[in-house]
């Protein structure tokens, strides 16, 4: 890791309706260097990336890239002086081929205009080859990859652009263990050819194994900056949490499941291309880990069940019961409930406010018999979830896309614990969510 510093954060001030997401920022990134930032949700890392690669633009302080002072117009203004950004939730073209997504806005051509899409396969190639990819084709559509290779084609997009500063947030949230070590592995590879990475995570083992600095928020105000070898666990997590920190949760077992009440069981059920003749048994009280390699049709299961895609075999019961899920409605009146793995997609109303997303499944327990809603009951039961939960947001009234990724993620879960189902389907629930 060179001493040079190829980015200087100074003084950066960015605020929100009603929200202050970074107060005074300052800080540095060094050439070569994987640089982690970590926080609580809500702590401002992903505006501060956001900044950095030209989203938003800050209303106080200044960026100063390689020397001088930058103001982005646009991410695209961004990328071409020197700084990528993966974000959270992906951003490739589904219904493109991954080296369309790698030139898109910027395809090769030939003479008189053509795309040069012989070109763009071999240069693509070459990209993905550089990070030691050999797995994934130019030409196929990216919707049939999975998580980790859409990443692997996001890293590859940076490459292209000869990224110097290369901010991934939260990378590694959908990726299984083996798939974590290879981005790992493809991340030390990039700092040995003198790439900075800014690396935002809540998986705190992993700074401790690839971090070379950890800068610290917390409520839009730096806190510190750690060297590796000071960085220990219980310190990250005090200093992200302003307290000391000691881990307290405990978990008692289900030692005896004689007499337990069966109340979901699934008989050889078959949906989609990825669910083929899955049976099981859930008890009564009891949390059922459902666990398999990315891709394996865990996501597709639960979904099936919860009427999101259709059945094409098999029995569902519910206490004993057989039943018919055609649609999610049906499988809320069974009592059922769904927080989805994607939550940008299939789980927040990102144009409503707070309130509104929480009780959005809770309208019937909330409305009069003439279907008018109870706004004071409706805003007593939001207060308490909003605090039961610790989700930051200074009002109801806020619109949820102005929301951290996490306190979004904490919406859904407490939407859920609200409407107090029978049977709560957990699909990467903790996507986002800080370690306090």
């Amino acid at each position: 890791m060179s001493e040079e510093i190829i980015c200087k954060i100074v003084n950066v001030t960015k605020t929100f309706p009603g929200v202050v997401a970074l107060n005074n920022v300052s800080f540095d990134i060094k050439k070569g260097e994987i640089h982690a930032i970590i926080g609580e949700n809500g702590a401002g890392k992903s505006t501060l990336m956001n900044i950095l690669s030209g989203v938003y633009h800050p209303d106080e302080g200044y960026i100063e890239f390689e020397g001088n002072i930058v103001k982005f117009r646009d991410p695209r203004h961004a990328q071409h002086t020197g700084i990528a950004m993966i974000h959270q939730e992906l951003s490739l073209s589904r219904y493109m081929s991954v080296a369309e997504n790698i030139y898109q806005g910027r395809m090769l051509t030939k003479s008189f205009g053509f795309i040069d899409r012989k070109k763009m396969v071999s240069e693509c190639r070459k990209y993905l080859t550089s990070l030691g990819v050999d797995n994934i084709d130019p030409r196929v559509l990216v919707k049939y990859l999975s998580v980790s290779q859409m990443q692997l084609v996001e890293i590859a997009k940076a490459v292209s652009f000869n990224a110097k500063l290369l901010i991934m947030d939260e990378p590694t949230s959908s990726l299984t263990t083996g798939e974590i070590s290879l981005l790992l592995n493809i991340m030390k590879s990039l700092r040995k050819d003198g790439v900075s990475i800014l690396f935002i995570t809540h998986k705190l083992e992993e700074v401790l194994e690839i971090a070379d600095r950890i800068t610290v928020l917390r409520d839009g105000n730096y806190i510190e900056t750690l060297q590796k070898e000071d960085a220990t666990l219980d310190k990250m997590v005090s200093l992200m949490v302003g307290r000391y920190f000691e881990k307290k949760a405990h978990r008692e077992f289900i030692q005896d499941y004689s007499g337990r009440e069966v109340v979901l069981e699934v008989q050889n059920i078959n949906a989609s291309n990825k669910v083929k003749n899955v049976s099981f048994q859930l008890y009564k009280g009891e949390v059922l880990g459902l666990t398999g390699l990315v891709g394996s049709g865990r996501t597709e299961l639960l979904q099936s069940i919860f009427g999101m895609d259709k059945i094409t075999s098999g029995k569902v019961l519910i206490n004993g019961k057989e039943v018919k899920i055609n649609q999610p409605a049906d499988a809320i009146k069974l009592g059922l409930g769904m927080i989805a793995e994607n939550r940008k997609e299939q789980g927040m109303l990102l144009k409503l406010s707070v309130q509104d997303n929480l009780t959005i499944v809770h309208l019937k327990e909330l409305s009069s018999a003439l279907q008018f809603i109870n706004k004071k009951k409706s805003k007593e039961i939001s207060n308490k979830y909003v605090n039961l939960l610790s989700i930051k947001t200074p009002s109801l009234k806020q619109i949820s896309k102005n929301l951290s990724g996490g306190n979004q993620q904490k919406t859904i879960i407490a939407r859920w614990l609200m409407h107090e189902p029978k049977i709560l389907f957990m699909d990467e629930p903790t996507h986002g969510i800080d370690v306090g």
